[in-house]
């Protein structure tokens, strides 16, 4: 579209933008329309023979998904110049092992211990100790279990004998732990089954990985209990984040995967020192529309804190004001680095600076309470946000319509007031980093797995990895924890109606106790 001379603006600042933004698009074009040129008219070994569509939407980087992973909120470092504060001296850990590692000492003594003047006894007059941290690689081993038969020898019905202990996998090979050992690597570490099958045959154990596929969906059979029980408990906390990602799905008959989602549910009171531990758990689902997190959600009356997806405010239409929508700051501020990396936009800079300027003061008082949060934010945030808000409504009405940076802006003006909802209550955080962080684990693994084999592994995906994640979260081992948990829900030593004591933060709070009272 022509732009005609009477819409172009009279001020100096407001056509700069102008300009920076027709030309950062007229650089993309260029791009664009050489790359289009070398595919057609270029030497036929630096060309694509055929252009096919699906061929060319594929994002190959994110394991044929076509969306790119979200990536970290808040980690696009603004445009600032380099400080002239001298840099801080790096943390490491110089020879500090923890003490609870267990220690196994070796004595080196010496070949001859007489005097070599007088031939005399030498006695000891000291030792020098160093330590360094040892590893015993995992080993694979057969755990034979055998319970002896006692028989009387007066009578015929006196045979006693211990019981069967039940077992995760009926008839299987494969202890609790080793299944274990194979989620944990799998929805922890990223490593697929494929490549366990690998490692394992490296030590003379040959199994196919449907096998190691059948061990992963019985345990999720097992866990799938205290998985719902942990997501009620997120989805009736008051305070909820939430986000969505693609889940590539094998579909037989199609040439390429059926892109499915993972919606994941997190709760995270830390940052005021409030009620609710971190936890997350994955919802998986066919769509991410309205219909699929309304299902999620039946019933729930809060915050939502999210991103500025259609879909969040067709729930919050469709419930009243039941639930409120909390926006998130950092991907308002996304929008305006993105213009900067590609304009330079003074303007776009600006914005960023002012942000990071909120930044700064959510940093001074995380771990606060959500009054003294409240407090500080509206004596020194809340003017800071207005004046942004100034500055953005005046620069609007004056650039292209159709440029990025009005883009930027009006995503801000638009989504203002859950963007500020942070200014109003404490307990709100500016952005949704917290599920965010959670969504890491997920492309991790999908990129290393690249999809999920069908739809119930998919949802066996979204069981384990909740439960694995949120062990991390608590700083836990997740072998050992998911190991403990199985034994405890498969023996039967853990009831229906206790499977509460199994999250994460009542397993660990438990332990804590026990070793307390230990020492």
């Amino acid at each position: 579209m022509a732009i005609r001379p009477d819409v172009l603006p009279t001020d100096p600042a407001a056509l700069t933008e102008m300009v920076l933004a027709l030309d950062a698009e007229n650089e993309k074009l260029r791009v664009a329309m050489q790359t289009l040129k070398e595919m057609i008219f270029g030497k036929r070994s630096e060309r694509l023979a055929t252009l096919v569509v699906e061929q060319l939407a594929l994002e190959l980087d994110d394991l044929e998904t076509r969306v790119t992973p979200p990536a970290a909120a808040n980690d696009d470092a603004p445009a600032a110049k380099p400080s002239d504060k001298p840099r801080k001296k790096a943390r490491r850990n110089i020879g500090a092992l923890p003490k609870h590692l267990p220690r196994c000492e070796q004595v080196l003594e010496p070949e001859v211990t007489a005097c070599p003047c007088c031939q005399g006894q030498l006695h000891k007059i000291g030792e020098d100790v160093s330590e360094v941290l040892d590893v015993v690689p995992a080993f694979l081993r057969v755990l034979r279990t055998i319970r002896p038969k006692y028989g009387c020898r007066g009578c015929t019905d006196g045979v006693v004998q211990a019981r069967v202990l039940p077992r995760l996998i009926e008839g299987g090979m494969a202890s609790t732990a080793l299944v274990t050992h194979v989620v944990v690597s799998k929805f922890a570490w990223y490593l697929p089954l494929y490549r366990q099958v690998q490692i394992l045959a490296g030590q003379g154990i040959h199994l196919d990985r449907a096998t190691l596929a059948g061990w992963v969906k019985r345990a999720a059979w097992w866990l799938r209990s205290l998985y719902e029980l942990q997501l009620r408990m997120i989805q009736a906390a008051p305070r909820v984040f939430c986000d969505e990602t693609p889940m590539p799905v094998l579909d037989p008959g199609r040439h390429h995967p059926r892109i499915c989602q993972f919606w994941a549910h997190a709760m995270d009171d830390r940052p005021w020192d409030g009620p609710s531990p971190p936890a997350v758990a994955y919802v998986f689902a066919d769509g991410r529309g309205t219909e699929e997190i309304a299902g999620q959600l039946t019933g729930f009356s809060g915050i939502l804190q999210v991103d500025g997806y259609a879909a969040y405010k067709a729930l919050a239409r469709r419930h009243g004001g039941a639930i409120q929508l909390a926006f998130c700051l950092a991907h308002a501020r996304r929008k305006f680095v993105e213009v900067y990396k590609s304009t330079q936009s003074p303007f776009a800079r600006e914005v960023i600076e002012r942000l990071q300027a909120v930044y700064a003061i959510e940093a001074e008082i995380r771990g606060s309470s959500a009054e003294q949060r409240l407090a500080a934010r509206r004596s020194r945030s809340a003017p800071l946000m207005a004046a942004l808000n100034a500055r953005l409504t005046e620069m609007v009405g004056q650039l292209f319509s159709q440029s990025k940076l009005t883009e930027a802006i009006n995503y801000a003006l638009n989504h203002w007031n859950g963007l500020t909802l942070f200014l109003r209550d404490g307990r709100v955080e500016v952005d949704s980093n917290t599920v965010e962080r959670s969504m890491r684990p997920i492309a991790m693994g999908r990129r290393n797995s690249l999809f999920s084999g069908s739809e119930g592994g998919a949802e066996s995906w979204a069981i384990l990895a909740s439960l694995v994640n949120t062990a991390k979260l608590h700083e836990l081992d997740p072998q050992a924890y998911l190991t403990d948990v199985l034994e405890r829900i498969v023996s039967g030593r853990t009831k229906s109606h206790q499977l509460h004591e199994l999250l994460a933060w009542h397993w660990k709070a438990a332990r804590q106790r026990t070793a307390q009272a230990a020492a």
